[in-house]
């Protein structure tokens, strides 16, 4: 019993510190929109959600038995994505700013509070426990398919650009560490949608090694490609040509009108006979 509690308490505090580096990453993005004083560009959804899951996460924590880990992180978590979407409306535009507050109102407070309606009012003791644990694991799990729209972009775009790996390591090595977490002390709620986050996580791992592109390495052009390049240089060149040729003889035309003219009426009386001699073929 010892042996796990210990165990539980390592892998806690690993998924704290790695829990904490991924709410980290979000820090670049507010440091450009910090440096251009606009959020233009960027969306304060996944701010939103964030805090939302934290908040649901610290409220089943206060309930459960001996979620003190739980509890360190969403509390880290609920003081960090606030402050991001609060430098997010401050730099927002009017458009962005009303939309946000409209995503704060809805998830945040009345979602929040009717979660926190149901939790407090209409259930008591363990019952309690279980209908917040049942609430947090199916938003954990939506939280986790969330990624699926990314992996549909990369498959057919074949480009890893909108899929860092640094993100999709870490938050893979976040879901196994809480995953042991929730297994070594019979936390179901915790335990299964880490499940679905490793296999995720995994995926989109595999896909990052499958369609990225090395940067120092040059593609080598296909025959298809060298012939349609030399298609098209032979029809750039035939273009100039005829722009540089029509270019030399208007000069021409304008200077010696008179040898033009000759030129011309010469030209069907050499080229009469000849048409007779194929008539007459």
């Amino acid at each position: 019993m010892a042996l796990h509690f210990t165990m539980a308490f390592a892998f806690g505090l690993l998924g704290n510190i790695i829990s904490f580096l991924v709410c980290l990453a979000p820090m670049p993005t507010f440091y450009k929109i910090f440096k251009k004083k606009t959020s233009e560009g960027f969306q304060s959804l996944p701010y939103v959600i964030a805090l939302f899951s934290a908040m649901l996460w610290l409220f089943y924590a206060i309930f459960a038995n001996d979620a003190t880990l739980l509890i360190t992180i969403n509390s880290a978590t609920f003081l960090m994505e606030t402050a991001y979407i609060v430098i997010y409306l401050f730099y927002a535009s009017k458009k962005d700013r009303i939309l946000t507050t409209k995503l704060v109102l809805l998830f945040n407070v009345f979602g929040f509070g009717l979660v926190f309606v149901i939790a407090m009012f209409l259930t008591h003791g363990k019952e309690r426990v279980k209908v917040l644990g049942w609430i947090c694991m199916v938003f954990a799990l939506c939280v986790f398919v969330a990624p699926l729209g990314i992996v549909r972009k990369v498959i057919k775009t074949k480009s890893v650009e909108y899929m860092p790996f640094a993100l999709s390591f870490f938050l893979t090595l976040s879901a196994i560490m809480w995953f042991f977490y929730g297994f070594l002390k019979k936390d179901v709620f915790v335990a299964i949608p880490n499940i679905l986050g490793f296999i995720f996580g995994i995926l989109q791992m595999l896909l990052y090694v499958i369609y990225r592109k090395p940067k120092n390495t040059l593609e080598k052009p296909t025959l298809d490609e060298i012939s349609e390049h030399v298609i098209d240089v032979a029809k750039l060149s035939a273009n100039a040509c005829s722009e540089i040729s029509s270019a030399v003889v208007a000069p021409e035309n304008i200077s010696n009108d008179n040898v033009q003219g000759n030129h011309v009426m010469e030209q069907p009386k050499q080229i009469n006979p000849d048409k007779d001699l194929s008539d007459t073929v």
